[in-house]
């Protein structure tokens, strides 16, 4: 995994901006701390940060190829996981290879079959491609959107980057937001709508697209999506073919030239890929697999369990580990620990996000860091499969608004009128639901329960995983660790987003047909436990911490989140929140009242030191 950046103009000459681009590659060191390259043509100038995964010496960036008088230059941050059998049909087509980097394959891919080349590619990847000759910008990014690329139309061509710090970073661009802006952060956040950038002028490529540009303009273009099929297949054919696809995509993720490891938390996702990642290392002759579980300080006092979490995750974990023979490193964290690196994830995400469980997962992939250099995670199983609770709770199916984020009402209450006023959040949210479900690729003949969950799994896939990817991705790029994450692989996504509700529940059991699927895989009291998501500490210093620090952000009149919230609505939810209280998350699973008061927090910091203007 790497970082990108670039810009391109077709109406001037930019020989004498090179310093403007790197200093745009320098924001991105910690996705790519290893190497570092430049290359500069009059009208495109790319930058890459690189991490070294596969091909030390064959993979550099950017890279150049020639075929005759013409050049292709690249810049590329992704993996290819079909790699070896591109390079064979290219091969086959009489094309020649210097190394035996996924980045040589790509370029040559695009040389060889054009801008068809992104439908042949399994992975995840963002990358921009020069065709010098035609004076031609072709730019991808993967179907599922595991990797990110920004873009902004800057005089007669385009800035891009992987993260919106490298925008930011161009003299042309800066940190403006607008109502669109306001209402992302303050009635969608932590989520964003799929293609924008919250900052003025700033958009994202949005995932299953490509990019052209040339002289003549600049368009996206859809490649690919989500398709609704009958599903031919009886159960039993239905649930082999997930054991096929899961080993599969697993096995061919475990490629690297540097060590690999795998996240374990004791869930059934995490716990299916160390399974079979554990198995494919066994019959390789491989070292024991090592295995990763994040866990907080005194969590067995604190812990309480709740509708959306079960159980603890540790012992699990540990369960897990010893079945499948890996060698298990348990990261535990305190208070303190997130205290001091509060705002890390700010500054890696350029936006606020998701308050504890970012710093967590930051710090745990800081841990995993000094070990390893890439990672497999469950991330992604339960939007695919259907395990979030909103796909069986009533209430959520019943609601009329995404249903990971019921409680708006209660978002509205902490904003000031003005902005209620400015950005009309019931509207807006609701203009977003709408237009997500006008999306939905409906299957003829479809109607009550079955229709509706289909409307949620393609909610979840394209609405609620994209912020859990964006989290995945600036969490470990921000401490230079390469995640993968099976579940995204296109084909499974196909397969189970067309499975009937009945098979996918199958034995009246959440995700009941992964859990058939990887019965040889993992003990029965295992593939049974009941869901338990990435674990937010349940100490009380947390709450005390954030609600503190929410408090004093009052009591400053420079606070720039000041116009935007009601401060005793504010003051009113701390005194509530020193009483014991119902879990009742505003977003997700897991953001409660804690949360509320970390977001607000880092949004007055997103403010303060991005030097965020209001337009």
């Amino acid at each position: 995994m790497c970082g990108i950046t670039g810009w391109v103009d077709w109406s001037r000459d930019l020989t004498s901006e090179t310093q403007t681009v790197k200093a745009m590659g320098d924001t991105l060191v910690a996705r790519g701390p290893d190497a570092d390259g430049l290359f500069t043509d009059p009208h495109a100038l790319f930058a890459h940060r690189r991490l070294v995964v596969v091909d030390p010496d064959g993979g550099k960036q950017p890279m150049t190829r020639h075929f005759g008088d013409r050049a292709y230059t690249i810049v590329y941050n992704g993996e290819l996981y079909n790699t070896d059998e591109l390079r064979q049909q290219l091969q086959a087509e009489g094309f020649s290879f210097y190394g035996y980097s996924d980045t040589e394959v790509l370029l040559v891919s695009y040389v060889a079959w054009g801008e068809e080349c992104v439908s042949k590619f399994n992975g995840i990847f963002a990358f921009a491609i020069w065709d010098a000759a035609n004076q031609r910008l072709f730019m991808g990014r993967d179907r599922l959107g595991v990797k990110p690329l920004f873009i902004s139309r800057v005089g007669q061509g385009i800035v891009f980057g992987s993260e919106l710090k490298a925008l930011l970073k161009h003299p042309a661009i800066e940190p403006v937001i607008d109502e669109q802006g306001l209402a992302e952060i303050f009635a969608i956040g932590p989520a964003r709508t799929p293609g924008v950038g919250v900052f003025v002028g700033i958009d994202e490529l949005r995932p299953g697209h490509i990019l052209i540009g040339t002289p003549d303009g600049i368009r996206a273009k859809r490649y690919w999506q989500l398709e609704s099929v009958e599903h031919a297949d009886s159960l039993e054919k239905t649930v082999e073919t997930v054991r096929d696809l899961m080993i599969d995509t697993v096995e061919r993720q475990l490629v690297s030239d540097v060590p690999l490891a795998t996240f374990l938390s004791g869930g059934l996702d995490s716990s299916v890929v160390s399974a079979i990642a554990a198995r494919y290392f066994q019959r390789q002759g491989r070292d024991a697999l090592h295995t990763y579980a994040i866990e907080f300080q005194d969590m067995e006092k604190h812990f309480t369990a709740n509708a959306f979490q079960k159980s603890l995750d540790g012992p699990w974990a540990q369960m897990i580990s010893e079945h499948i023979g890996s060698i298990h490193h348990r990261v535990i964290f305190d208070t303190p620990d997130l205290e001091r690196h509060l705002l890390d994830p700010l500054l890696a995400r350029d936006l606020p996000g998701m308050a504890d469980i970012d710093t967590s997962l930051f710090l745990f992939c800081r841990r995993i860091k000094e070990d390893v250099t890439v990672a497999l995670s469950g991330e992604a199983a339960d939007e695919v499969f259907g395990g979030y609770p909103w796909f069986h709770r009533e209430d959520a199916l019943a609601a009329d608004t995404f249903p990971w984020s019921l409680r708006l009402h209660e978002r509205m209450g902490v904003m000031s009128d003005a902005l209620k006023h400015a950005i009309r959040p019931q509207a807006y949210v609701q203009e977003r639901y709408l237009e997500a479900l006008s999306e939905v690729p409906r299957l003829p003949g479809e109607t009550g329960r079955d229709a509706r969950v289909r409307e949620i799994g393609y909610l979840s896939i394209t609405r609620f995983m994209p912020t859990l990817l964006d989290r995945k991705d600036r969490m470990s790029m921000g401490s230079g660790l390469e995640v993968r994450v099976p579940f995204c692989d296109h084909r499974l996504v196909e397969y189970v987003f067309n499975i009937p509700w009945a098979y996918k529940t199958a034995g009246n059991e959440v995700k009941g047909v992964l859990r058939q699927a990887m019965s040889d895989f993992l003990p029965h009291e295992a593939l049974y436990r009941k869901k338990s998501p990435y674990p937010s500490t349940p100490n009380p210093a947390y709450l005390a911490l954030v609600r503190n620090k929410a408090l004093a952000m009052l009591d400053d009149p420079s606070s720039p989140i000041l116009p935007f919230i009601d401060a005793n609505a504010v003051r009113a939810l701390a005194r509530i929140s020193q009483q014991p209280s119902e879990h009742r998350p505003w977003f997700g699973q897991i953001m409660g009242t804690a949360q509320m008061f970390h977001y607000l927090y880092e949004v007055n910091e997103w403010l303060r030191r991005y030097n965020v203007r209001v337009k």
